[in-house]
């Protein structure tokens, strides 16, 4: 798993999890910077790709968001789908479950 330098990074590719088909969809959500992930909600940059796109986009897509929001504000580099249960869990409390 990639760990780069929070500092320093400078391209969407380079972020833990993210290759030129997550960082294409990022982009089309105006995010062009992983700084620009800092203070973002990744439910709302999920939905707001669903948008954009008319498609409801994989739900593995909110899980990756989700590491990538956590990473650039300072938590560890950890797989995407080490965020699944924690996304599923916030989606019950969401729908008062």
């Amino acid at each position: 798993m990639k760990s780069p330098d929070r500092q320093t990074i400078s391209t969407l590719e380079s972020l833990p999890n993210v290759g030129k088909a997550i960082a294409a969809n990022l982009r089309l959500i105006n995010i062009c910077h992983p700084r620009d992930l800092i203070g973002k909600d990744p439910v709302k940059l999920h939905q707001q790709l669903c948008q954009i796109t008319g498609k409801k986009i994989d739900p593995c897509v909110l899980d990756t968001f989700m590491s990538i929001v956590y990473f650039m504000e300072g938590g560890e580099a950890r797989p995407w789908w080490s965020f699944t249960d924690e996304r599923k869990s916030e989606a019950k409390k969401r729908a008062g479950i």
